[in-house]
């Protein structure tokens, strides 16, 4: 799998297990109509079979996921939260995201 089509493998992945859980919060916390369980199941179990596409279940993909799982929540944060993601939001951001580079790139396909 090229690196490209796994970071876009691991945006869409996060998304959807963003929107997943944000859907059930917005039921529990806010009493949104059950109805909105629906959507999130749906967006969960997208979540769990974009995962089986990943090129392994090991912990170093799953590290790597989640390095870019974090930048997205902190997108969502600003985009529809309208919290603005402060300097140390962006310092972590790019601090995890360098992790996820060193990760990928020093085990690309030996």
């Amino acid at each position: 799998m090229k690196l490209a089509a796994l970071l876009a493998l691991f945006g869409v992945t996060a998304l959807a297990e963003i929107v997943g859980c944000w859907l059930v919060w917005l039921w529990a916390r806010h009493q949104a109509s059950a109805w909105w369980l629906v959507p999130a199941a749906i967006a969960l179990a997208a979540f769990a079979w974009l995962l089986t596409l990943h090129p392994a279940a090991s912990g170093r993909i799953y590290a790597a996921y989640g390095g870019v799982y974090v930048t997205l929540a902190l997108a969502w944060l600003w985009a529809v939260d309208g919290i603005r993601p402060d300097r140390y939001d962006l310092l972590g951001t790019v601090l995890i995201l360098s992790g996820v580079a060193v990760m990928l790139v020093a085990h690309w396909e030996r």
